[in-house]
């Protein structure tokens, strides 16, 4: 589906309602037989009324009969209570159904972005909308959004037909004038859709920010930082802004919705009044009996009622909603990565052949018109300065971004054409960002590996590789102090991060800078192990300390999104490039240290 598609009010309506059907089956069914019975009853209530009025009238005008007035009074009862029954299990069941609708849209919400290609996760634009309807889904106000427009199909229409069909019997005039009394309402509450869309749109990046203004103040993560700097109240005045400009276009937006519901209820007045007088000409003439007046004059009180209830409030909020749930359809019809199956023969290599790639909202290729192969059983190590687009590079090479142009191969299934499952599961990668996941030290390592049991002798062994030394009782220490465990160092989280690459099965294995926080001395002996644990796959190695790229059958040199150089370090430093100056910077940067 395109990103630019349209979304009609009605549709977005109409889709609304056949999902919460979808989604709620058999408790939502039950939940809108109610809800139509609820609305008739009411229809039914206000008929009975007018016979018992008609019954007291005739009774007071000659003999008085008890049971003559007993009977309609007894079905008037009956029917009050039949209907605050099904209020009241209407009003059971949408809370069972919202709250059940709520973990259903949160999960088909999280399969599809687990569906998106990765790409779209760099765009800032993407995560703000992302962030959006996780928000729109958490409070439960998608549910509440679909709930509401199915209960327009169900009771408010069952009762308005009802009701119209008995004020029309009455006099064909009246049902029109409330009618045409409420257009300018509704049309005021469509014009406050484009005004809380507005706001939506300018508001979610703000938000994003003072949201993230707040972690900085209260995180456990910046607690230390943020003391120790005195940066607290810089932080502080960060999201006390950010804050004002979201509480400002928030007020002007709420000022001109008020505008608008007070024409709203301008207009409900003048349609209540003449339909009162409408009322009271009818029964001064003779058109109508006392107890007509009497129940048509409480269902307009009620019939007002309602119709305040749609347009100020399901309106008035749906207006607001109606925003965000264009962005969840938006989200939810994006296209999905996809592909054929197959089996990777990684005794054809990686190759990359003329693959250009950039980022989301981007001009400048992170990288350019690159030509690569990496061959069966070949480790290669990537070097460059920041921003050389040495991660960008790994990230295509492994299937995870799909090139702009170009082509890559991956154990000779084009990347481009292959479903992500086939190339993933032969692939193993530890990046610089790696994941602190709070579950115990076992867990934390096979995590890597779910489809078959964790096997705790290979998990000792991938512990062993990484040189992971801490001093944990055993394997099913929680690593967690929030949950009643211990934490590690650094150093140690990393080394946990490489022993999860080394877990998984694989037979092409990437190490994207991942012994950042390790000295050099044990960096050295994790990459040992590394060129063993990978001998007969092919390999990747990114890093900026070029001692450990000596262990690579290959260097590539990286600058400005292009390969300028490649080959062994010897080669590289005969050539005295690019490579032989960085060489020498960190050579001299060891001396002076020593």
């Amino acid at each position: 589906m395109k990103n630019g598609r349209k979304y009609s009010t009605l549709k977005l309506i109409w889709r609304a309602c056949l999902q919460y059907t979808k989604t709620s089956k058999t408790w939502g069914m039950l939940e809108q037989s109610i809800a139509i019975a609820d609305a008739l009853s009411l229809t039914f209530i206000i008929i009975a009324t007018q016979i018992l009025f008609d019954v007291i009238t005739q009774a007071s005008e000659g003999a008085f009969n008890f049971w003559q007035v007993a009977t309609p009074l007894g079905m008037l009862a009956i029917l009050t209570i039949i209907e605050q029954i099904l209020s009241g299990a209407e009003g059971f069941l949408f809370g069972e159904v919202s709250y059940k609708n709520m973990g259903q849209y949160m999960e088909e919400f999280q399969l599809k972005l687990s569906r998106l290609p990765a790409k779209e996760f760099e765009n800032t634009d993407f995560l703000d909308r992302v962030n959006r309807a996780k928000g729109f889904i958490e409070y439960e106000d998608l549910g509440h959004f679909t709930f509401v427009c199915f209960r327009m199909f169900t009771y408010y229409m069952v009762f308005f037909v009802s009701i119209g069909a008995y004020l029309f019997w009455l006099s064909p005039m009246l049902p029109l004038i409330i009618l045409i009394a409420f257009i300018p309402s509704i049309l005021g509450q469509m014009m406050q859709v484009k005004i809380f869309e507005k706001l939506e749109e300018e508001n979610a990046p703000v938000r994003r920010q003072n949201d993230y203004y707040q972690k900085t103040i209260i995180d456990r993560e910046y607690f230390k930082e943020t003391r120790l700097l005195g940066s607290f109240h810089f932080f502080y005045r960060l999201f006390s802004e950010t804050l004002l400009m979201v509480t400002q276009k928030t007020y002007q937006a709420e000022r001109k919705a008020f505008m608008f519901r007070i024409l709203l209820n301008i207009a409900s007045f003048i349609g209540l009044t003449a339909s009162v007088f409408m009322l009271f000409n009818a029964i001064l003439e003779g058109d109508i009996s006392v107890g007509a007046f009497a129940a048509v004059f409480a269902s307009l009180t009620q019939l007002f009622s309602i119709m305040d209830e749609i347009v100020s409030r399901h309106l008035s909020g749906g207006s607001e909603q109606l925003g965000q749930l264009r962005n969840y359809y938006h989200l939810m019809d994006m296209e999905e990565v996809g592909g054929e199956n197959g089996v990777p023969d990684f005794t054809k290599g990686i190759v990359a052949n003329g693959v250009s790639f950039t980022y989301p909202g981007r001009d400048e290729p992170a990288i350019k018109e690159m030509m690569l192969r990496i061959k069966n059983q070949e480790t290669i190590a990537i070097v460059g300065e920041n921003g050389a687009g040495k991660s960008t590079l790994v990230r295509l090479l492994m299937g995870i971004y799909l090139p702009d142009d170009g082509e890559v191969r991956i154990g000779d299934l084009d990347s481009k054409k292959t479903h992500p499952r086939v190339l993933f599961g032969s692939i193993s990668g530890v990046f610089q960002c790696y994941q602190r996941y709070k579950m115990t030290l076992a867990e934390n390592v096979a995590i890597s590996d779910t489809t078959t049991p964790p096997n705790i002798e290979n998990i000792s062994k991938s512990l062993s590789a990484s040189e992971f030394n801490e001093d944990v009782a055993t394997l099913d220490t929680m690593l967690s102090p929030e949950f009643d465990g211990i934490d590690l160092s650094g150093g140690q989280w990393q080394r946990l991060a490489i022993a999860r690459g080394f877990y998984r099965t694989n037979n092409f294995i990437v190490l994207d800078e991942p012994t950042s926080a390790i000295d050099p001395i044990e960096e050295e002996r994790v990459y040992n192990h590394f060129k063993r644990l990978s001998k007969n796959k092919c390999a990747i190695i990114v890093t900026h300390r070029l001692g450990s790229a000596k262990l690579a059958d290959r260097i590539i040199v990286m600058e400005n999104g292009k390969i300028t150089d490649i080959g062994t370090h010897k080669e590289l430093i005969d050539r005295k490039g690019k490579y032989a100056d960085m060489w020498k910077s960190q050579m001299a940067w060891y001396d002076n240290r020593m």
